[in-house]
């Protein structure tokens, strides 16, 4: 037998046991107890380095349990999917839907509201440590009512209790100990684990009467304010809040729960009633959701602002740590540390000021200049030579392949709720999946992202609007 046969007959082998190991252990509904050790990775947040609550614990599992789990969430996933057990409002961990859609239908909201000359409030939750602090029999309870039971649901049982972990900073590692939280918690850093707190909060809208959006355990409330009825409203959705905390006992940690007043002058107050007395929510006048910056009056120019001193800040270091780049060294470097911070989530966020749009693009044309080799050349030829494009035309490109996801629905997102069809007779005058072009009053709804779109979209011509993929649809838009 040669060498090539003997290596794939080995293969074929080990793929035979780890089935016979999987199938076992799912029809028994215990986990290897190996499969259950971690390696735990302390991760920086944010403040201080020095203050352990500022770390994140990460679970680093063994792989053949992070096989079956993702084998195990493809068919749960598949299975919530099919009898819409997940909430319209969850954009955590499912396909078709991510950080932008939760953004674009969250603006989508805001910014009809102040249009319509109304004002609104934003309450954004905080939950106290979500994951560590599932209880595992209110979550089974929770599974048991979507139809996940009998094998599985005994297989999940198994994977959230007798686990043991050892942390290891810079390779040296503690001595393994028992998971002390051994009636709550869902591990860090496993494939199961979001998709098991996604289920233990995805009731959570129906406690509500006002309007919801989550990402797994990022969540944001609103209420649009037409008078002091509405703030009302508002304040029994959070009580509502806090009973179901109460019941489920998983805290929201209202100390750090903020509301933000948008559009009117109301200062109203919101209170989550506690043993110690009433707490009140601390009001902001802006707070980073799900990575991106948003002030009271919901314009980008503070975003741009703090976007490209990051984005400069990158510059500086590389400026300092390379004393020479050549084309493919600073495109990688570029593409990875410098750009991301210029153009993240920036179909909800695109400014539309000249100031602005300039403050990012200056940024670009600074990074250029780090290849001295270019340095000779103006910043559109220096774009041409790297392959870039400006970031304006970048956003419009962006622009057009977002909307091209919402109306294909490969982007799973009420496409009625931002985009309506034109009619027949408008359509004919183009490609068949036009946009309906209606009045707005503010800038701020102009230049958002429904509005921005349409007349651009609405130039595509057939063949690329009839694109069967998103790359397909990237070539031929570029073409």
């Amino acid at each position: 037998m040669c060498h090539e046969q003997w290596a794939l007959t080995m293969i074929n082998l080990l793929r035979f046991f780890v089935l016979i190991i999987f199938k076992t252990s799912l029809e028994s509904g215990i986990l290897p107890q190996k499969w259950k050790s971690a390696n735990v990775v302390p991760i920086f947040k944010k403040r201080t380095r020095n203050y352990r609550a500022n770390y994140c614990p990460v679970s680093l599992t063994s792989v053949p349990c992070k096989v079956m789990e993702s084998l195990i969430k493809e068919k749960l996933v598949e299975f919530l999917e099919k009898h819409n057990i997940i909430s319209n409002s969850q954009h955590g961990f499912m396909s078709g839907k991510s950080y932008l859609t939760n953004l674009l239908e969250s603006l989508e909201c805001w910014t009809k509201a102040l249009d319509d000359g109304y004002g609104l409030d934003i309450i954004y939750l905080d939950y106290r440590k979500a994951f560590d602090n599932v209880p595992h029999k209110r979550l089974i309870k929770k599974l048991k009512t979507y139809g996940i039971t009998g094998c599985l649901r005994k297989w999940i049982e198994s994977f959230l209790t007798s686990r043991k972990m050892k942390v290891g900073i810079r390779g040296t590692f503690s001595e393994e100990i028992e998971v002390m939280s051994a009636i709550s918690g869902v591990p860090q850093g496993s494939v199961l684990g979001p998709l098991l707190l996604l289920l233990f909060v995805n009731d959570l809208p129906r406690w509500i009467v006002n309007s919801m959006n989550m990402f797994a355990d990022d969540t944001k409330l609103w209420c649009i304010i037409e008078n002091e009825s509405d703030s009302k409203s508002l304040q029994k959705d959070l009580d509502s809040l806090a009973n179901w905390s109460q019941k489920w006992m998983l805290e929201f940690n209202f100390s750090k729960c903020k509301v933000m007043h948008v559009g009117h002058k109301l200062n109203t107050k919101y209170l989550k009633n506690d043993t110690d007395g009433d707490m009140e929510l601390s009001a902001v006048q802006e707070e980073k959701d799900l990575g991106v910056l948003f002030t009271s009056d919901l314009k980008a120019s503070t975003l741009c602002t703090k976007s490209a001193a990051k984005a400069r800040r990158i510059i500086g270091m590389v400026r300092l740590n390379f004393k020479r780049l050549d084309k493919n060294d600073f495109l990688v470097i570029y593409k990875t540390y410098i750009r991301p911070h210029l153009e993240y989530c920036i179909q909800a966020w695109s400014p539309h000021l000249i100031k602005d749009i300039q403050c990012l693009e200056r940024v670009q044309k600074s990074a250029t200049n780090l290849i001295p080799a270019l340095k000779k050349y103006n910043y559109i030829d220096r774009l041409k030579k790297l392959g870039l494009m400006t970031l304006q035309i970048k956003r419009v490109r962006g622009d057009m392949i977002q909307v091209y996801k919402i109306m294909t629905g490969k982007d799973k997102i009420d496409r009625e709720q931002l985009f309506q069809l034109a009619d027949s007779n408008y359509a004919l005058r183009g490609h068949s999946l036009k946009i309906r072009k209606d009045r707005r009053h503010l800038d701020i709804r102009k230049h958002f992202s429904r509005k921005r779109v349409v007349n651009t979209w609405n130039k595509l011509p057939q063949h690329v609007v009839d694109a069967p993929s998103v790359n397909s649809f990237k070539n031929r838009l570029d073409n």
